[in-house]
């Protein structure tokens, strides 16, 4: 993990091997951000000028490095865009200075220290800094050179941005400081599930995850169960058997709880865990398998955000659900047309093996509904369809209940992760109706995102608040890099969940 250093010094003494400066679109052209005002005055007052020269606009995430002026000990000046600049009176938004804040810090790539000299207005700005720098200073690098094997440690130690120093923030104040170190620890789990999306499939198995859990719950005090393959068929597991069976590695469910002294309320986080997903016997056509690693993001996504609530010391008791399996064709496998019989009871006629993530998560969301919590929610990679709907940087969000799936899409809003509403037509219901079962896996084609959130709905325990979050856009990123985000795993979904934790224990659920 990137170090993050807080600083009173001036961007023109620090000594670093570059410092991170603003520029905004101005109504003439560049105008240098608050943040840069002794840099700026080392260029005699024509920084803005000279980054013009060189075609900087100001523009959202454009990177100018140029070198220092005399009196800056910086041997670099790297100047970020932040796009359009605010009205009089106004200052610019989280989600712009995380992302200018990533894109400098990707942008420093084999640098060991960066000052950071942008706008901090408040906390809110500062602590937006301190996040996107560390979420943009992520590398995965295991398995560049050294001996091939997983990383184990702790999650990003292998960022080429080795420092970061924030500059004019208050790291005296004490609600100051407490926001910087939200932000390292978000941003460490954040990577924490990156790393674990970027792992392949034959590192990353349903029993090596476990493992990975098991070692987090020894590290930070959580509490942790993992049933394997023979406790699950003795359990009634039928999903999780049923989607596990045609593999080699067999399938885990693995419940990993934080729990808090004083916490009068309880979340249930519930994760899609497919560490492969070939499709099963529904074999996926050619070309659609070469990222199917990342169909276990849910899972890391819970997994990362229940370690995250106790890093924070959260007020509220969070329980991680993580549903693994390896789903893959063989004599074994599950077959389009079998019927299977889930832990709640009821009968499942699976009509695409594809369909797979559906399966483990209705396990899952019966066992959760069990232990009574005031809301679950669960985290997917779950459907086509809602890439189609949505796009690849958008997740959608369901719900039995219009209030929390609002809460959850403001709060996505709030930490920077897009996401959209979606409705539960109940007409769809009907679709999923088998002539041998209590219903089937699959549904009409048309609205097939939305089939896979009512299909969930039949597995959650009576009265219990719950919403499905489908992130099989944004989970992983196949372009080209931009703000903090980098190609390959996103950690998707864990901001939103830490969020909603931290309003829980405030007393607010949504």
């Amino acid at each position: 993990m990137t170090a993050l250093t807080l600083s009173t010094s001036s961007a023109t003494t620090l000594r670093a091997d570059a410092v991170v400066v603003g520029v905004a679109k101005g109504a003439k052209g560049p105008v240098v951000a608050l943040g840069a005002e002794a840099i700026d005055k080392a260029f005699d007052g024509k920084l803005a000028a000279v980054l013009e020269t060189l075609g900087a606009s100001g523009g959202e995430g454009e990177v100018t490095k140029l070198p220092s002026a005399s009196g800056i000990k910086a041997p670099v000046v790297l100047a970020v865009g932040l796009g359009d600049a605010p009205a009089k009176g106004e200052d610019f938004d989280a989600e712009t200075l995380r992302r200018a804040a990533g894109s400098a810090a990707r942008a420093l790539t084999g640098t060991k220290k960066a000052a950071f000299a942008l706008p901090l207005a408040d906390i809110e700005s500062a602590a937006a800094v301190a996040e996107g720098a560390l979420l943009g200073a992520y590398a995965f690098t295991a398995y560049r050179g050294g001996d091939g094997k997983a990383a184990k440690g702790e999650a990003g130690k292998n960022a080429p941005l080795a420092e970061v120093a924030l500059l004019g923030g208050k790291p005296r104040d004490k609600a100051y400081k407490a926001a910087i170190e939200r932000a390292e620890a978000l941003a460490a789990e954040v990577n924490r599930a990156r790393d674990l999306v970027n792992i392949p499939s034959n590192d990353l198995t349903p029993k090596s995850f476990a493992a990975q859990a098991q070692a987090a719950a020894k590290e930070f005090g959580l509490s942790i169960e993992v049933l394997d393959e023979k406790a699950l068929a003795k359990g009634g597991y039928g999903g999780l058997i049923g989607v596990g069976q045609g593999s080699e590695n067999p399938p885990r469910l693995v419940k990993i709880a934080y729990r808090h002294s004083k916490a009068s309320k309880t979340l249930a986080l519930v994760g899609k865990g497919i560490t492969y997903d070939s499709g099963g016997i529904s074999l996926k056509p050619a070309g659609h398998n070469e990222t199917m690693k990342c169909d276990m993001s849910g899972a890391a996504a819970v997994f990362a955000a229940v370690v995250a609530a106790a890093r924070l010391g959260l007020k509220v008791n969070v329980t991680g659900w993580l549903a693994l399996a390896e789903n893959m064709p063989s004599g074994s496998a599950t077959r389009p047309g079998d019927v299977l019989r889930m832990y709640s009871g009821k009968t499942v006629e699976v009509l695409n093996t594809d369909a797979e993530g559906r399966l483990v998560l209705a396990d899952a969301l019966t066992r959760a509904s069990e232990e009574k919590p005031d809301a679950i929610v669960d985290v997917a990679t779950l459907t086509g369809a809602m890439v189609l709907a949505l796009g690849n940087r958008t997740f959608g969000i369901m719900a039995n209940d219009d209030a929390f799936r609002a809460s959850l899409h403001e709060i996505s809003q709030e930490v920077g992760e897009q996401s959209w509403p979606m409705p539960m037509p109940v007409e769809l219901r009907k679709g999923m109706d088998s002539p041998i079962a209590d219903i089937a896996n699959m549904g009409e084609r048309a609205g097939g995102g939305l089939v896979a959130g009512l299909f969930l709905q039949e597995f959650v325990g009576e009265g219990i608040t719950w919403a499905h979050l489908d992130i099989a856009g944004p989970a992983f990123h196949e372009g080209a890099p931009y703000g903090y985000t980098h190609k390959g795993g996103t950690g998707s979904a864990v901001r939103t969940l830490v969020r909603l934790a931290e309003r829980t224990a405030a007393g607010d659920l949504g």
